[in-house]
C-alpha cells in the first residue's frame, strides 16, 4: 500500500463538504477526489445540494427556476434546510454508519453564505434551523474554493456563451443576482473559516486544475493526519 492510499482510506467514515461560489470549481476538484478515492478502494456517497434524494431533487427545481423570482429569502432558507433535512437521514447518516466517505457539494455553508451574507438573513436564524435540519450531523471538514467575484462571474459567463451549453447552462434565479451580492458571498464564506477553523479549510481557487486538486490533496492529507 502507498502512501497515498493509505491517507485517502483515513477519510473513510468522513463527512467532506466542498463549497464556494458559482464558478469557483468546486465540481471539479470533487470529480478528480472521487477518483482517487475509488481507486484506493474508498466506499463513497457523493452527494449535492439542493437535492440528492428525489424530495431533495424537487425542492431544488423550485429554488433554482427562473419562475421563482419573487421568492423571499426566508422562504428560500428552509426550502434549502427542508431538502437538507431529508438528505441527512436518508443518505448521509446510513453512508456514514456504513464507513463510507461522504462527499458533498454544498451544505449549511452554502446556506448561510447565500441566504446570510447574500440575502441579508441574521446568521444565529440560519443557525437556529440548521440545527433542526442536520440533527448533530455536521462535516468533518468543509473545504471552501475562494475565488475573487469577478473570476467567478466572468467563468460562469464564459460557460453560458459556450454552443455546446446553449440548452442547458441558462443561469438560475440565483446565479442571475447582482455582483454586489456574490461579494457578500464570498466575505461570508471567510467570515465562516475564520469562526470556525477547527473543521474549514481555504483553498486558492484562482489557480489552475492541477495547482488546486494539490492544494485540496494536501488538506485533506494535513487535516485527518490528526
Amino acid at each position: 500500500m502507498n502512501d497515498i492510499t493509505e491517507e485517502l482510506q483515513r477519510l473513510a467514515g468522513k463527512f467532506v463538504v466542498f463549497d464556494g461560489p458559482d464558478g469557483c470549481g468546486k465540481t471539479t476538484q470533487m470529480k478528480l477526489l472521487i477518483a482517487k478515492l475509488e481507486e484506493a478502494g474508498v466506499k463513497i456517497r457523493r452527494l449535492r445540494e439542493p437535492g440528492g434524494t428525489p424530495i431533495g431533487e424537487q425542492v431544488r427545481e423550485l429554488l433554482l427556476s427562473t419562475k421563482n423570482e419573487g421568492m423571499n429569502v426566508r422562504c428560500e432558507m428552509l426550502l434549502y434546510m427542508a431538502s437538507r433535512a431529508q438528505l441527512v437521514q436518508q443518505e448521509i447518516r446510513p453512508a456514514l454508519a456504513a464507513g463510507e466517505c461522504v462527499v458533498a457539494d454544498r451544505f449549511a455553508s452554502s446556506t448561510l453564505a447565500y441566504q446570510g451574507g447574500g440575502g441579508g438573513m441574521k446568521v444565529k436564524d440560519i443557525l437556529e434551523v440548521a440545527k433542526i435540519a442536520v440533527d448533530g450531523t455536521w462535516p468533518d471538514l468543509t473545504v471552501l474554493f475562494d475565488l475573487d467575484t469577478d473570476v467567478a462571474m466572468g467563468r460562469l459567463n464564459w460557460l453560458n456563451a459556450l454552443p455546446m451549453f446553449a440548452d442547458m447552462a441558462v443561469k438560475d434565479r440565483i446565479e442571475q443576482r447582482a455582483r454586489d451580492y456574490f461579494e457578500r458571498v464570498r466575505e461570508n464564506y471567510r467570515w465562516q473559516a475564520k469562526q470556525w477553523p477547527q473543521r474549514y479549510r481555504i483553498v486558492d481557487a484562482g489557480q489552475g486544475i492541477p495547482q488546486v486538486e494539490k492544494q485540496v490533496m494536501k488538506v485533506l492529507r494535513d487535516f485527518f493526519a490528526k
